[in-house]
């Protein structure tokens, strides 16, 4: 454990991928970071989840490599992965499909986001985990919101066609399609590019997805120098504002909260969880409302924060978010200190057009990250009501439902 932690002090301040190696240096977890240096140090943080906790025992050493941004960064992570096929990030996903791009052998390909058990339609039967050789497969990637995001990125430098090309029974007439108009399509539908010259966009994104990007530059400067420019200079604030947190803990976990008064009377304390950006449904929990007065929500809201923290078995989150302003926010807040919790904390008052609402000092850092992640924030405060409404309506109905008493 020692070693390990010498391994972090000298660590890099910059993005990069790092590997959890075991004995006879076997690969336990490929991860990716923004900040290596602050990422590796979170798993020496107390409360991590039993599955991490487990995986940085067995490791025997860190291997870190740099990137010169995220994007980089998150390639690099999926052909690792791919590569090794690592214990612990096949178990992370909990039964959860991987996402691969795929590039479809046609006269103008498309880039496209599959799931893990989309797969096999696309491979004719192939194992996924071996690849194909009908197809390009790259990945496995964590996830699909941020694989959408790199696609959007690397389009802007390799515009490349999603529509139907110009004379085909799709489109006749050849009539320009909306990415042609604002410069993320070449040109097929309006016969703008041959299939020669397409090819040589799709082989671009191929050497990128592949890891290759020296050779990819040196390909550029000589073909086209202002691609080589803009994948030198890639802008991927879309990505960072997904990747990172407070100290560098990733968004991995985000836990919402409601408070629900079933048939207008008993009242019932909702928590969702968003893993990764999307719905966890198997991890929802429905607190009855046990001490707290039925008219008082803030004191139910403390109720449900202090039981669902005494399940030590439970997954810790990343990021805590109430649906409120600042008297329910400086009210949890105060529960929170009382446990001793550290996550960051953040409401959103619907009375004041959603905004975003912090405990007192929170750092600049995460109020930045917050308002990055806005829309996935209203989505948790949504999805925290819906479930509580639909709770209501099973009791009333009396339909059974898991409730924690």
């Amino acid at each position: 454990m020692s070693t390990l932690k010498d391994k972090i002090k000298t660590a890099p301040a910059g993005p990069g991928v790092y590997q959890f190696l075991g004995k006879k240096d076997q690969v336990l977890y490929v991860g990716r970071a923004l900040n290596l240096k602050r990422r590796l140090a979170g798993y020496f943080r107390p409360n991590l989840e039993l599955r991490i906790r487990e995986m940085v025992e067995l490791s025997e050493r860190i291997k870190i490599k740099e990137t010169d941004n995220l994007l980089e960064a998150i390639i690099l992570e999926a052909n690792l992965i791919k590569k090794y096929w690592p214990k612990y990030n096949i178990r992370e996903k909990d039964n959860r499909s991987f996402v691969y791009l795929v590039i479809p052998k046609a006269d103008y390909p498309a880039p496209m986001i599959v799931r893990q058990r989309e797969l096999e339609k696309f491979s004719k039967g192939s194992d996924p985990r071996k690849g194909q050789t009908l197809l390009r497969v790259f990945g496995p990637f964590q996830s699909y919101r941020i694989l959408k995001d790199v696609l959007k990125i690397v389009r802007r430098i390799f515009p490349y066609s999603a529509c139907q090309p110009a004379g085909s029974l799709g489109n006749p007439f050849g009539k320009p399609c909306f990415n042609y108009q604002i410069g993320l399509c070449p040109g097929v539908c309006v016969g703008r590019i041959s299939k020669q010259d397409y090819r040589k966009i799709i082989r671009n994104i191929i050497l990128l997805f592949s890891g290759q990007k020296k050779r990819l530059l040196k390909k550029l400067e000589k073909d086209n120098p202002a691609q080589a420019r803009a994948l030198r200079q890639i802008q991927d604030v879309a990505l960072i504002s997904r990747e990172e947190i407070s100290g560098g803990a990733r968004i991995n976990r985000i836990e919402g909260y409601d408070i629900s008064h079933l048939s207008g009377k008993e009242p019932y304390g909702a928590m969702v969880v968003f893993t990764n950006g999307q719905l966890d449904n198997g991890q929802y929990r429905l607190f009855k409302i046990r001490t707290a007065p039925k008219n008082d929500d803030l004191r139910a809201l403390r109720e449900m924060i202090v039981r669902r923290f005494a399940h030590l078995e439970w997954p810790w989150p990343d990021l805590i978010l109430i649906d409120g302003g600042k008297p329910q926010v400086d009210f949890v807040w105060r529960a929170m200190k009382e446990l001793q919790l550290s996550i960051p904390l953040i409401g959103i008052s619907k009375y004041q057009n959603d905004k975003l609402v912090f405990p007192a000092k929170t750092k600049k850092s995460i109020k930045d990250l917050a308002m990055g992640i806005k829309k996935t924030l209203q989505a948790v405060r949504d999805e925290a009501h819906r479930f509580g409404l639909r709770a209501s309506r099973q009791k009333r109905s009396k339909i059974s439902l898991s409730v924690i008493q």
